[in-house]
């Protein structure tokens, strides 16, 4: 009699990996080669340029053959052109890349793998490092414990350029919030969040976070408007407006999130004292 043979088919992700460019001719390249230069194959890339006068847009064409999809329509900030480069998205799995920032070789290959693991997860967060303008590793960046209680008290981050979330998080969430300009990535986490999406984090690295004098973190030029944004999210978490108790809160959770995360603090220590020593 003949055997009966059965063959399991590993579940592979598509990945769609969305990068929004202005003006960043200075860096657009090295972006879209950490990309490009993974070593799993079953992703798309999709660029979205509303209007770079740099030369950023002739270093894309470059790439053309190897882009899935180039989208150069005018949009209203980095959270509306986000949305309109997902909504050409087709993959399971969706991250995103700004023009300035990395992915870490194996990235894609270690994501895929994780989601084929664990299909009760939704969005999958790892470790950075802190570029400088010349993408010298400054420091390591480390994500920490996810909830919605420690993102409203200032003691959960995560390193977005080493965030993965499955394309079902993402709808359900509605996407980003298009009128935020100063941190859309973490109200699109929260809005998961509040939708049900279950998180889970890795103590690998995964992408690159270039901050230099120009960009909005290293300028500090939107520090006002971003203080708006986090108090309004921060509002929208608890369901109520802030209060004095809260900020008795934020210093709880604070000290608590050093405590939960030692070897981290170990190493923010060990940076500070090599800085201060240099």
């Amino acid at each position: 009699m003949r055997e009966k043979i059965t063959v399991l088919y590993r579940y592979c992700p598509k990945i769609s990996i969305v990068t929004i460019s202005y003006n960043q001719a200075g860096f657009i390249a090295e972006c879209l080669e950490s990309v490009l230069a993974q070593d799993y194959n079953k992703f798309e890339y999709i660029i979205v340029d509303p209007g770079s006068t740099d030369g950023s847009r002739e270093i894309i064409a470059r790439y053309s053959d190897r882009i899935s999809q180039i989208v150069l329509d005018p949009d209203n900030g980095p959270a509306d052109g986000l949305n309109n480069g997902f909504s050409l998205a087709s993959g399971d799995v969706f991250c995103y890349i700004n023009a300035d920032d990395i992915l870490l070789p194996g990235a894609l290959s270690c994501v895929a793998d994780f989601f084929a693991r664990q299909p009760n997860t939704d969005v999958f967060y790892g470790n950075g490092y802190q570029l400088d303008r010349t993408g010298r590793q400054v420091r390591k960046l480390f994500s920490t414990r996810w909830s919605l209680k420690a993102y409203a008290y200032g003691a959960a981050n995560m390193v977005q350029q080493a965030t993965f979330f499955r394309r079902e998080a993402f709808v359900k969430a509605g996407g980003f919030n298009a009128e935020n300009c100063t941190c859309w990535d973490g109200e699109l986490l929260v809005d998961m969040a509040l939708a049900g999406a279950r998180f889970l984090r890795t103590d690998s690295f995964l992408g690159g976070f270039r901050i230099y004098e120009e960009s909005i973190t290293g300028s500090d030029r939107l520090n006002g408007k971003y203080a708006l944004d986090r108090k309004r999210i921060r509002e929208k978490i608890l369901d109520r407006p802030l209060n004095r108790r809260d900020a008795f809160m934020c210093w709880i959770y604070r000290v608590c999130k050093y405590i939960y995360h030692p070897s981290h603090t170990f190493q923010k220590l060990l940076t500070k004292l090599h800085n201060i020593s240099t």
